[in-house]
């Protein structure tokens, strides 16, 4: 069994800040990308940012310069700081990893169950 748990959503003014978190647990060999999606009410789900266990990172253009992503391989986390927050940046944002089990070596990606962002005055 493996699990993705988010954290660190919230409500925000537009130009605040937030820090989301997402930690992977379970039968866990290994991790190889992880990111960080959302869906916005009426839209499709849309990639935010993913990080490769290497340390190569993408941004949706629409993030980049305001939001970073970082990891932590030991624990197993993957974290979004998300700065200078618009009111369109309001969405469900989803963890996703792509993990490789211990016990049958059988790899696939996994998603969190998701944490409300909402930039509103």
């Amino acid at each position: 069994q493996v699990q993705l748990v988010e954290s660190g959503g919230g409500l925000v003014q537009p130009g605040g800040s937030l820090r989301l978190s997402c930690a992977a647990s379970g039968s866990i060999l290994s991790i190889n990308t992880m990111g960080w999606y959302r869906q916005a009410p009426g839209k499709q789900r849309e990639l935010v940012a993913l990080i490769t266990s290497g340390g190569n990172i993408n941004y949706a253009d629409s993030v980049k310069g305001r939001f970073s992503i970082s990891r932590d391989n030991a624990k197993n986390t993957v974290y979004l700081q998300m700065n200078s927050l618009k009111p369109e940046d309001t969405a469900l944002y989803y963890c996703n990893a792509l993990i490789t089990r211990h016990y049958d070596y059988s790899t696939r990606g996994y998603w969190g169950q998701g944490t409300q962002v909402t930039v509103s005055s």
